[in-house]
């Protein structure tokens, strides 16, 4: 016969204080995709946030190859084309010769490229620091340093979910 198991009180204090945090990143969560309503949409320049994450994959890690703009986003090789195609046009991404494979090519930002992305993180910090502007400058680096060790635990113990976005 099999006994219940009884739950040691740490035990059950950690899984309260992760299901508050779980409640908590909901409400984040939700926020973010209010803050990117239709109406937040487009950044500044026109760039449909989906693009943008293209921009800043690139401006971040260097010139890339198609799939591996893809895999970087975990999204299909034609959604990324079909959006670097869009920025192309726009002038702010351009094809390059693969140093590595002159018969492919790589997506690199232009300069203008590098000029709207810093407009669209100008505008998305001067957001934040009006969000924040209540807040103490150590509650605002305390925020700051637990985010990145959230973060970094994260990809830690959960590899596959790691990705390239530091700086951002």
């Amino acid at each position: 016969m099999a006994f219940p198991v009884r739950e040691e009180p740490a035990a059950a204090d950690e899984r309260a204080t992760a299901d508050e945090l779980g409640v908590q990143l909901v409400r984040l969560l939700r926020m973010v995709n209010k803050a990117k309503s239709p109406v937040a949409k487009l950044g500044p320049d026109g760039i449909e946030r989906a693009a943008y994450a293209i921009l800043f994959h690139l401006v971040h890690d260097g010139p890339q190859r198609t799939s591996k703009v893809a895999e970087s986003l975990h999204a299909e090789i034609s959604t990324i084309s079909r959006q670097s195609s869009t920025l192309v046009q726009q002038g702010w991404v351009e094809r390059q010769a693969d140093p590595e494979d002159g018969r492919a090519c790589v997506l690199a930002p232009t300069a203008e490229g590098l000029r709207v992305f810093e407009e669209n993180r100008r505008q998305r910090n001067k957001w934040l620091a009006k969000v924040l502007a209540d807040w103490s400058d150590e509650d605002r680096h305390t925020l700051n340093e637990l985010l990145d060790r959230l973060i970094s635990d994260i990809e830690a113990r959960t590899p596959q979910l790691a990705d390239q976005t530091k700086g951002a």
